[in-house]
């Protein structure tokens, strides 16, 4: 996956990139909560490690502004802490919008553990956004469901979504086996009908 951390401290930072590019990661670094939210604007991350106290932006602001940036998909973030015991931390934390916690100082395998439940969260979202982004088209009307604007035809539809206008015609494959053999009927009736 890739993974932005934000940690002050640069052992611990060290710490974190060493295990996390072991296991296979790929991952931005940034030594503050601001220069952690500039790296996410510029490349919006799946995954963020973030410690809660640092200088310039703390773990928490940096938690909000993502949470506020509806643009990308669902980001997971784990947030570093040595006060994770405290009940009204952990409130503000989950208020903020963390997703999980790691205890100070860093366990390789408890880190471990986070990333896949991560992974798994994030496999799942994504496969949800995808479900939402499916349109249900009537098999009989032809017509498009499209949220909040209930059934249209698909002319509508391109027009308002798309800018499109839409000409109608007839597939040769459908004019051959469907049509043609409608019209040469109709023909042969007729002309038995003069008879």
């Amino acid at each position: 996956m890739n993974i932005l951390i934000a940690e002050d401290d640069f052992i611990s930072r060290k710490l974190l990139i060493n295990i996390l590019e072991e296991l296979g990661h790929v991952v931005s670094v940034a030594a503050d909560g601001k220069e952690a939210w500039d790296a996410y604007q510029a490349q919006p991350t799946r995954l963020v490690i973030t410690d809660w106290l640092m200088p310039q932006m703390d773990g928490l602001e940096l938690v909000r502004k993502i949470r506020e940036n509806d643009k990308s998909d669902y980001t997971y973030i784990i947030l570093l802490t040595a006060n994770i015991g405290q009940r009204e931390n952990y409130y503000k934390a989950m208020q903020a919008g963390v997703d999980d916690f790691l205890a100070k100082p860093l366990d390789r395998l408890e880190l471990e553990i986070r990333l896949q439940v991560a992974q798994r969260i994030l496999k799942a979202s994504s496969h949800i956004e995808s479900l939402e982004n499916v349109l249900t088209i009537c098999a009989y009307t032809k017509k498009i469901k499209f949220p909040d604007e209930g059934w249209q035809t698909i002319e509508e539809f391109m027009r308002s979504h798309l800018g499109l206008t839409i000409s109608h015609g007839i597939e040769p494959e459908y004019y051959d086996t469907v049509i043609k053999p409608q019209l040469d009927d109709l023909k042969a009736k007729h002309q038995a009908g003069e008879e």
